[in-house]
């Protein structure tokens, strides 16, 4: 079983929920962030990415940085931008892209089904990264962005969420970045909020989709305020979105290399794949990587003999990078080298055609997105993923709500 608890999101008025919502701080940059937050005070990006309200050349480690990221977020709650809500509740948040809508309900979950297992993760973490956002979650003593969580779809569950939707008004609807949907709707019944809490007790896992770091952040923080003393009823949860996976689209996540290639490179790529021209940018189907290098593209199929029942090495990602990125360039550890670089499926593969082109990357590798049952799968076996192989979309924007740790 899974716990699922309502809270008291802080959460934006309702007239500025569109004005307020922003990308995750862990997509953009801070020259990014700085250009998209112009003009608007009530952008989040002034709490996730507070380092835009600072001079230009302060690293966003800086503790001033986390300093301002509370001062922001008090600020925003002063002026009445962020209102907490009175009750627990659960919350629907729908994002609608393309035509395609998928439903998750926002929660509250437990720091102990992380650390039992309950919770499944499919990528190592950083710890860089993680310490950026204990630093931001201290400083706030919020949880200030969801964590994106699946569960594999139960039909009762999805029952409730959709009678919910068609009987009552969302709270929110706007559209926001690439003309994505998001609606947002209040679960305030407590018979409902009892259904719901009762039928997750028969989910026997959760899994991470995306948000590793902030999870390892926030669980290391509620353990730590545990072992302190220091901790609230509230600090020994953290702030997730949960949605049926039947539902979610992984997009490719794809490569560029700069790496001189070897006399014999075709002749090396042959050993393990058949390769042939095509003007095709996008693989057809696994087994399949598109190879762009001086304005040709090819098609890489990748012969039986370096295929695996493995949940983890049958993965595309896995054939690239065994059969080619670390056998004929060397790159092994693709999260350090500076060699390779990674670009979401979003920017498409006229991104990859541009940057190869530009003589900055010798070559690109487009990629079949990976499918929702090898995540499930890998995250079972308690195995790890190749880093870079998922690219959700849409993204679950931050502002919408807050989780508030109430240890201050």
């Amino acid at each position: 079983m899974v716990v699922i608890k309502p809270f008291k999101a802080i959460r934006p008025a309702k007239d500025l929920a569109a004005r307020v919502a922003a990308l995750p701080y862990d997509v953009i940059n801070s020259e990014e962030a700085r250009d998209l937050a112009a003009g608007n005070p009530y952008s989040y990006f002034h709490i996730d990415r507070a380092e835009i309200d600072l001079p230009q050349d302060i690293s966003s480690y800086d503790p001033v940085v986390y300093q301002k990221a509370a001062t922001n977020l008090a600020d925003f709650l002063a002026k009445g931008w962020l209102k907490k809500d009175a009750k627990p509740y659960f919350y629907l948040y729908q994002l609608t892209m393309n035509g395609r809508p998928q439903t998750g309900i926002a929660f509250s979950a437990s720091i102990d089904d992380y650390v039992n297992g309950k919770i499944k993760k499919h990528e190592f973490t950083r710890p860089e990264k993680e310490i950026d956002r204990i630093n931001h979650i201290k400083a706030c003593d919020a949880n200030t962005s969801p964590i994106f969580l699946a569960y594999r779809h139960e039909n009762k569950i999805q029952s409730i969420i959709k009678a919910w939707q068609e009987s009552h008004t969302p709270v929110y609807d706007f559209n926001s970045y690439h003309d994505v949907n998001h609606k947002v709707w209040v679960i305030d019944d407590e018979n409902t909020i009892t259904t719901l809490t009762t039928l997750f007790e028969d989910v026997p896992a959760l899994y991470i989709a995306d948000g590793h770091h902030r999870t390892e952040s926030a669980v290391k923080v509620g353990l730590e305020k545990r072992k302190q003393g220091t901790n609230s009823p509230e600090s020994d949860y953290f702030l997730a979105i949960v949605f049926p996976e039947n539902e979610l689209a992984i997009w490719e996540y794809n490569r560029v290399v700069n790496v001189a290639l070897p006399a014999d490179f075709f002749d090396q790529v042959a050993a393990s794949f058949t390769i042939t021209k095509t003007t095709q940018e996008k693989p057809a189907a696994p087994g399949q990587i598109q190879m762009y290098l001086s304005e040709q593209w090819y098609t890489l199929t990748a012969k039986e003999t370096i295929k695996s029942n493995d949940p983890v090495e049958h993965l595309d990602v896995s054939l690239l990078q065994n059969n080619i990125l670390a056998p004929i360039f060397g790159i092994k550890d693709v999260r350090t080298d500076q060699r390779i670089d990674f670009i979401g499926g979003i920017r498409g593969p006229e991104e990859l055609i541009k940057l190869v082109d530009s003589g900055a990357w010798q070559v690109a590798f487009s990629l079949y997105p990976t499918a929702m049952t090898d995540l499930l799968d890998v995250a079972d076996a308690g195995k790890i993923m190749p880093p870079k192989s998922t690219w959700f979309e849409p993204k679950l924007l931050s502002g919408l709500f807050l989780h508030d740790l109430e240890t201050k």
